[in-house]
């Protein structure tokens, strides 16, 4: 069991800091992953390469596969929700941290930069970190996706780090189908016009259909899935039949079932739309669902960590760079380094205190796994 001692905790919150500074907004995480690459540089990070979509990615141990020990990936995101305007600052109250992207994920990717210096150097496995582009929004997850689909070395294990997870074992990839649905009307005149179709109103109609039918599909399912109408605009004035009304709406599902019926009734009820309106559904992102086995001996090894160091972990579920490894067969849990809050907001806190916890237990859980007896060192 390992004690992560002050002096690395240090290095991680001065880290943060940088990263909190350097701004990083999806599809413009440059900066960010230039002071990534220069840091495993100069910490010696073997085969570090910078690939095609901006991934970073370098391999911290190299006992693997000549003696039949597994390769490990551990992974965090480069990108936030906070655009280059935000105030890029972190303000310290005591042992919390506070400012954008402080949890989500700077913390993370610091803690990643310093994995190398806690785990055993005579490990018999192959040990993987990459920062990845892409992880939030309409990113979908595009630098972990490209990266397994071109991966350094064939994948047994992957472990996504979200800076504030700790004392959470994410074992269920929420997916999500996002589209952007445009309504065309004739418009007119609100009095003279009358007969005439307006595009509010249809998509209200719509949307109301798309709600009803969301809802008897979640009904029948197993696993808890949801609908999202997170953005409208539309109209041209208040005695004016709507030429044209714009929604976005988010689906999200545990179950990949689930998720590809919810996103085929879009289709259906856009074509029962009236026949003088044109509509255009335009896919804004799709992220798979999936899942690994909660006996899994990744996810056990993560649990007895935890509870070697006193920590009661809980399963749960969410969106991370983990959905792209269950699509493809490969076991993976997203865990946290700190706690913290607030998450997406320029108020996002971590708890500074709590940092030498969430790393004892991350590096237990990959030298657990590693030297599970029983453990399979191939995806199922």
């Amino acid at each position: 069991m390992i004690t992560t001692s002050s002096e690395v905790v240090a290095r991680i919150v001065q880290r943060t800091i940088e990263l909190v500074q350097t701004p990083a907004p999806t599809f413009a995480e440059q900066a960010r992953a230039q002071l990534i690459a220069g840091w495993w540089r100069e910490l010696g990070v073997q085969s570090l390469a910078s690939d095609e979509v901006g991934n970073v990615v370098g391999r911290i141990r190299s006992g693997g596969r000549a003696g039949n020990g597994p390769t490990v990936l551990v992974c965090a995101h480069l990108d936030t929700v906070f655009g280059a305007d935000v105030t890029h600052a972190v303000e310290r109250r005591g042992d919390l941290l506070i400012g954008p992207s402080v949890g989500d994920d700077s913390v993370a990717l610091a803690a990643l930069t310093e994995l190398g210096s806690l785990l055993p150097e005579a490990l018999p496995a192959d040990v993987w970190i990459a920062a990845t582009v892409g992880e939030e929004g309409l990113g979908n997850l595009r630098g972990v996706t490209h990266l397994l689909d071109s991966p350094p070395a064939v994948v047994d294990a992957f472990i996504a780090l979200e800076g504030n997870y700790l004392g959470r074992i994410n074992t269920v990839g929420v997916g999500s189908a996002r589209f952007r649905i445009l309504v065309e009307a004739p418009g007119g005149h609100s009095w003279e016009e009358a007969h005439h179709s307006s595009a509010v109103e249809s998509s209200a109609v719509l949307i109301a259909a798309l709600r009803s039918a969301m809802d008897d599909v979640i009904a029948l399912s197993d696993r808890k899935a949801t609908m999202n109408i997170g953005t409208i605009v539309g109209g041209e004035s208040v005695n004016s039949r709507a030429q044209m009304c714009e929604f976005t709406v988010d689906l999200r599902a545990e179950s990949p079932e689930t998720l590809e019926g919810m996103a085929k009734l879009v289709d259906r009820a856009v074509a029962e739309l009236p026949s003088d309106l044109e509509t255009h559904v335009t896919t804004l992102g799709l992220r798979p669902a999936g899942r690994v086995a909660a006996d899994h001996p990744l996810v056990m090894s993560a649990l007895r960590a935890s509870q070697s160091h006193g920590l009661e972990s809980v399963h749960t579920a969410a969106s991370t760079d983990a959905n792209a490894a269950y699509v493809r067969g490969i076991p993976a849990v997203t865990l946290g380094v700190a706690r913290g809050g607030d998450t997406h907001t320029e108020r996002e806190w971590i708890d500074a205190s709590s940092i030498s916890l969430g790393m004892s237990i991350l590096v237990d859980t990959i030298v657990e796994y590693i030297n599970w007896e029983d453990a399979p060192c191939k995806p199922e």
